[in-house]
């Protein structure tokens, strides 16, 4: 089962980069709009911040779903379970919903951070693990390695990237992915498409892109600061492309448009596109 897709209603509010009021301000807005899935990791530096957002923000622990990541820092076996503890204590939970490695193990040898991923697991400390970041390949090792279902690889994914390779891996290893940079920091509006398609619909260009990644299957994670914003974004369950949208907008997967690769993150892996 794919816990973030179905538990968050498919819609998760991302928290990088905020921090301090402006997060605590956004949490708060996105709680008031209907979000209940949260997502932060250790490298954001903002963990302390969401748990006592949402500890004040008087929804219950049992309605939320709380994912962090763990940072490849970490990924030894002395640092691996002190630092998932420490991010319990920081969001104020004893157990994180879903707890992802951040990236694969820089150098390619991703067995020693899936089995300690698999340990968090096994002593309670997540309710559900998963990746992010991985390629097709490693999914298939990811899969094996770890012996129990990952329910989400976290990943670039909006409709300027092609990432078919990946959705066939989902498909392939039963691991499903979720989004990030899902209106690919605002590029998605230099193509008109997106507003002619929202205008026979009656939305914006980014509720059209939206709408496009959840019919592709995955979860989808948004950040906003402004109130309106964050309502927009979580207003895309009302309406469904057509077939014939879904073809124009994949058209535009041809534009190789990646935002996270070795140029921001020098261990990042060889991206499958």
């Amino acid at each position: 089962m794919n816990v973030i897709f179905q538990k968050t209603n498919q819609r998760v509010f991302g928290t990088f980069p905020l921090k301090g009021d402006a997060l605590r301000n956004a949490i708060a807005a996105a709680i008031e709009t209907g979000y209940r899935a949260f997502d932060t990791a250790q490298a954001y530096g903002n963990e302390a911040d969401t748990g006592t957002a949402l500890a004040k923000s008087g929804v219950s622990r049992d309605e939320l779903c709380v994912t962090t990541k763990v940072t490849v820092e970490n990924f030894t076996e002395e640092r691996f379970m002190p630092s998932v503890e420490q991010s319990l204590r920081n969001l104020k939970l004893d157990r994180v919903d879903v707890l992802l490695l951040h990236w694969p193990t820089p150098g390619g040898d991703i067995r020693l951070s899936l089995e300690l991923l698999r340990q968090a697991y096994d002593r309670g400390l997540a309710s559900n693990i998963g990746i992010s970041n991985y390629t097709a390949a490693m999914m298939e090792q990811a899969k094996h390695i770890v012996g129990l279902p990952l329910v989400t690889n976290q990943v670039e994914f909006h409709p300027l990237l092609d990432q078919g390779r990946l959705l066939r891996a989902a498909n392939e290893t039963g691991i499903p992915l979720s989004s990030y940079c899902s209106v690919a920091r605002g590029e998605v509006f230099k193509y008109p498409l997106f507003g002619e398609i929202g205008a026979a619909y009656g939305k914006s260009a980014a509720q059209v892109v939206l709408r496009w990644i959840l019919q592709k299957g995955l979860a989808i994670n948004t950040m906003s600061t402004r109130p309106e914003n964050i309502r927009a974004n979580f207003d895309v369950m009302d309406f469904t492309l057509s077939s014939v949208d879904m073809a124009k907008i994949d058209a535009l997967n041809a534009t190789g448009y990646r935002i996270v690769g070795k140029r921001l993150i020098p261990y990042a892996p060889d991206f499958d596109a």
